[in-house]
């Protein structure tokens, strides 16, 4: 909910939202020590997930 600020998501009852954002297909890839996440392009909602992770580590930890 902290990364959807600026879209209507971010009102989305809890069972809506694991619907649209969570069942998203994807895929995990490891290669040369990194963990990368593939997700389906033609999924609806893709942008605004991906969106959501971006503005996610974007934020400080809290100390």
């Amino acid at each position: 909910m902290l990364a959807l600020t600026s879209h209507d998501a971010r009102r989305w009852e809890p069972k809506r939202l694991r619907h649209r954002l969570f069942c998203i297909a994807g895929s995990l890839a490891r290669h040369a020590r990194r963990t990368r996440l593939h997700l389906a392009a033609t999924a609806p909602d893709t942008r605004l997930l991906i969106a959501g992770l971006q503005r996610l580590n974007r934020m400080r930890a809290p100390t």
